[in-house]
């Protein structure tokens, strides 16, 4: 149990009703897991607003209330306590309920919209691999050392971030690798964190549904790096053109990474074969096993921001030559007919020609490249036509299908891919709604040294069609496919 005064630090606390000097259970934002002697934070959600459910809190036995609009009538044994925006202050008295366990931990956090997971996943194994203990919180998997938790959402709320920190703390971590949203900097779920550093990937069109236009989501992806404070550090991708400008108004110490300009960490692509990657990084050479110059800028992110952590520069890269992709990115296996079949989690028209970038570079065009491809309903409609396209210009063969329709027609879904498709490049696309049957459809029509690209879902096991979870790999189907 906590005292509410403790709790309620930094919250940018407005008014009081009641006495504050009482001790809470737990914190809670969501009505239905309040329980006797809780706090309860009214937090305006995008599709519901907490503040309808303060009633509902309190005859569920919360002893105080955290919200921006004091109830109308207020009862004597029920604290109350207003607040300018209850979202940030959830941030902060999560961090205070835990006792801070941000400022305990080493935390990098890295955003940007492709290379967030691979950079988070893969940093989180090195550090593991030089005997420290350390926690991740990524798209994946949340890990705490090497204990593996499911992952419900890229960047989690609040109190669930803190818990998971507490929890590294508990169990002897001294970093957490992070991966930080553009929704979750929107939302202040990360507000109230200590983070010693940030790195940023690039930025390209995505989650438009939700922040509208670019400029918002850039704007988003620039306010972590406005957060960090005067000790911490931001390492950027200054071959993106937005590399720089979401540095701009940010006090911490400023560092690049590129494999094109002078930056602080210079990389440069020796070799890409489809077994991995020669890289020549500070004028020192090693060889990966992932593949593709996306993964050439992801690795040279985590050497950069590895050493400005006080890693041994040696060490690192000696531990980077060492590491396997991560589930769902860019994992490829070859079967006994010499088909190459490979699935990626690129679900964004950037992230998807990376891949198709990648293989282009690696094959001798002897071959055909066949890719199955979809979009995800009920979310940004305007990657649609420009996944399509993208896929055909490099692709012998489409195939359109379904991703995660959700609410959507699936079919409306290909006919919006479909717009974006000239004469030409119809005639070497097949429609094909059913998931299954389209990699199915892949895997029949690929010869002997063909590609196979399965894009969009990678490591998630699951198609999610009308609020239901469907079971679905597309690794485990390529295989049965192809076996």
């Amino acid at each position: 149990m906590k005292n509410l005064n403790d709790i309620l630090y930094k919250s940018g606390l407005i008014e009081v009703a009641g006495d504050t000097d009482i001790k809470i259970s737990n914190v809670a934002f969501d009505s239905r897991k309040v329980k006797k002697g809780d706090l309860f934070v009214a937090v305006r959600g995008i599709t519901t607003d907490g503040h309808l459910y303060i009633k509902q809190a309190i005859e569920r036995g919360a002893a105080a209330v955290v919200c921006e609009e004091m109830p109308a009538v207020l009862k004597d044994d029920i604290t109350c306590v207003k607040v300018k925006d209850s979202s940030k202050a959830l941030g902060h008295i999560a961090s205070n309920y835990y006792d801070t366990p941000s400022s305990k931990l080493k935390i990098i956090g890295v955003t940007g919209t492709n290379g967030k997971t691979t950079i988070a996943s893969l940093f989180h194994r090195l550090v593991l691999l030089t005997g420290a203990k350390a926690g991740l919180i990524s798209t994946v998997a949340n890990m705490i050392g090497e204990n593996k938790e499911t992952s419900r959402y890229t960047t989690p709320d609040a109190l669930e971030l803190n818990k998971l920190f507490n929890s590294m703390v508990e169990n002897g971590c001294s970093y957490c690798f992070m991966e930080v949203s553009s929704h979750a900097i929107s939302q202040y779920r990360i507000e109230g964190i200590r983070f010693e550093g940030g790195i940023f990937t690039n930025i390209s069109h995505d989650h438009l549904d939700y922040h509208k236009s670019f400029d918002e989501y850039l704007k988003a992806k620039k306010k972590f790096f406005d957060k960090l404070d005067k000790n911490a550090f931001a390492l950027t991708n200054v071959d993106d053109k937005n590399g720089m400008v979401v540095l701009q108004n940010s006090e911490a110490k400023k560092y690049s990474y590129s494999l094109k300009k002078k930056a602080d960490f210079k990389g440069k692509v020796i070799e890409n074969l489809i077994s991995g990657l020669q890289l020549r990084i500070d004028n020192r050479d090693f060889w990966c096993k992932l593949v593709g110059e996306h993964n050439a800028y992801n690795l040279l992110a985590i050497y950069g921001a590895a050493v400005l952590m006080g890693f041994d520069k040696e060490e690192v890269l000696m531990l980077l030559s060492s590491l396997e992709s991560v589930e769902g990115r860019f994992e490829y296996f070859i079967n006994d007919n010499k088909i190459t079949a490979i699935v990626d989690y690129a679900h964004t028209p950037d992230a998807l020609e990376n891949v198709l970038k990648a293989i282009t570079k690696i094959r001798t065009r002897n071959e055909n490249l066949i890719t199955v491809v979809g979009c995800g309903g009920d979310r940004d409609k305007d990657k649609r036509p420009v996944m399509a396209n993208t896929a055909a210009k490099y692709s012998e063969k489409v195939i359109l299908t379904s991703d995660n329709p959700r609410y959507e027609d699936p079919e409306e879904i290909i006919k919006q891919m479909e717009a974006g498709l000239d004469p030409v490049e119809k005639k070497k696309t097949i429609n094909i709604t059913d998931r299954k049957q389209a990699i199915k459809t892949a895997c029949t029509i690929a010869r002997p040294g063909d590609i196979v690209l399965v894009a969009g879902k990678g490591h998630e096991k699951y198609q999610e069609v009308k609020g239901e979870k469907k079971p679905f790999d597309d690794k485990l189907i390529l295989k049965e496919c192809l076996e």
